[in-house]
């Protein structure tokens, strides 16, 4: 006599009853629940054992039969298929200390003091940014099916020209924006435009994003690494130590990860010497838009007469890094070879989403966010640091993290894993840093994942780890 099979329906959810009913059987399969060769109640035994009617269960059976996944007859009665065994190959976990292991660290989460780009849940338009996307993807499986634009959707250009003309004083035609997935999408595509020869030169902040560095490392450029203060990057500091660099990477606007703006001398000073050298600089717009104290500086490229600055910016910090959606503007000489390259190594993401975001802008969506989550960050950040302070007197505010200063000799990564334990994600300063001998421990601490009523809690809980581990 066959065994009941026990499924779970939930009548309430909005997954139909019928492809509940085979999600069960097919997780049963293969978790090897039911194995090869297990018999299956009939579908009208199953049918009167869930409450349900013959056609739900006929039709999760049919569904399941067309898988090749169980096999009926009417001599012997549906038994799960035969099927050859495979081994299971399972992910392997990154090797320790590595630069995937430290990757994927710093990116897991949600989790309170998280900083690496993610925005806040509670500010972020999910129901009318789904309720765009899902009419752009109508939209885009109702269009001729031909390829997109390698360069982009041009409505999404077109938007972000305007904005960029409005927010960042940058003045560009739409055929100078190349959309790319994200900053890491506009780098690589940048780096392949450019060529430049292995070990040649380049300027990285120090300390700067360490996952820029790495991509300047899997290039095979030679890193010089130029301290940052509150001016931002050492400019005099690189045209002693490494005037022979052929590229800069640079967050003038809020320095990556202490906060500082690029002085308007210092600009100044840069853009003379690449014009002169003949160098190219690579400005990673990095959170400028969400300048929480006054109005963003305008942007390095605005200052650009030369065409020697590339301005990569993204969605990822301020709408959601699930969007995977940045931009490029290339210099007027460059945007041919920007064009090309995109066509032929790294074009654009599906035009569903870029339709969305370019209707997002459009309808001045884009602006009134930006607004309303800079408000909600100023208050988180106000809030972490009264409580903060409370404690010590070691913090500072730094863009969109709170930069906690840690006694020499104290092991910030130990403190950050163990953080973790209990929800909490603060970033390791260290690793921001070229080396371990300009490193200095601290933590950054996340606005953005800080809400005002879990702050005290999570506070008292980081203090405490850190009091048990210095």
């Amino acid at each position: 006599m066959t065994k009941p099979l026990r499924l779970e329906l939930d009548r309430s959810a909005k997954t139909p009853l019928a492809e509940q009913i085979h999600g069960g059987i097919r997780a049963a399969i293969a978790n090897g629940v039911l194995a090869p060769g297990a018999r299956l109640p009939s579908w009208q035994d199953l049918a009167a054992q869930l409450g349900v009617a013959r056609g739900t269960v006929r039709a999760a059976y049919e569904k399941l039969s067309s898988a090749q996944l169980i096999v009926a007859s009417r001599a012997t009665g549906t038994h799960v298929a035969d099927r050859p065994s495979f081994p299971v190959r399972k992910d392997k976990a990154p090797a320790p200390g590595s630069f995937m292991e430290m990757y994927q660290e710093l990116t897991a989460g949600p989790a309170i003091f998280q900083m690496m780009g993610v925005p806040a849940q509670e500010t972020f338009p999910a129901t009318l940014l789904a309720r765009m996307r899902a009419q752009a993807v109508r939209a885009e499986m109702s269009a001729p099916a031909i390829y997109p634009d390698p360069r982009g959707e041009l409505d999404l250009r077109r938007e972000i020209a305007a904005y960029l003309a409005l927010a960042r004083g940058i003045a560009c035609a739409p055929s100078q924006i190349i959309i790319t997935s994200g900053f890491s999408g506009g780098l690589g595509l940048a780096l392949r435009v450019l060529g430049l020869e292995s070990k040649t030169k380049v300027w990285m902040e120090n300390p700067g994003f360490p996952f820029t560095r790495h991509g300047l490392a899997l290039a095979r450029l030679s890193i010089a690494p130029i301290p940052v203060d509150a001016d931002g990057i050492d400019v005099e500091y690189g045209l002693k130590h490494a005037p022979d660099a052929a590229l800069v990477v640079v967050t003038p606007g809020q320095q990556a990860p202490l906060g500082s703006t690029l002085s308007l001398a210092r600009r100044s000073r840069l853009l003379d010497w690449a014009t002169r050298r003949k160098a190219w600089v690579i400005e990673d717009d990095y959170l400028s838009e969400l300048q929480l104290k006054g109005r963003a500086t305008p942007a390095l490229a605005s200052l650009d007469r030369a065409g020697r600055v590339i301005h990569i910016g993204s969605f990822s910090k301020t709408v959601t890094p699930a969007l995977r959606l940045g931009f490029v503007v290339a210099p007027a000489a460059l945007a041919s070879r920007f064009a090309e390259a995109a066509a032929c190594l790294a074009p654009a993401p599906g035009p569903a989403v870029q339709l969305a975001t370019a209707d997002f802008m459009r309808d001045g969506h884009y602006l009134r966010h930006l607004r309303r989550t800079k408000r909600v960050y100023a208050a988180q950040g106000d809030a972490l640091l009264k409580q903060l302070r409370t404690r010590t007197a070691n913090v500072a505010l730094a863009g969109l993290a709170a930069v906690l200063r840690l006694p020499d000799g104290a092991t910030d990564l130990a403190i950050a894993r163990e953080a973790a334990s209990f929800g909490l994600a603060p970033t390791p300063l260290s690793l921001w840093y070229a080396s371990t001998a300009s490193a200095r421990p601290g933590l950054l601490l996340g606005i953005a994942t800080s809400p005002q009523k879990r702050i005290e809690a999570s506070c008292d809980r980081l203090f405490e780890i850190i009091d048990r581990l210095t």
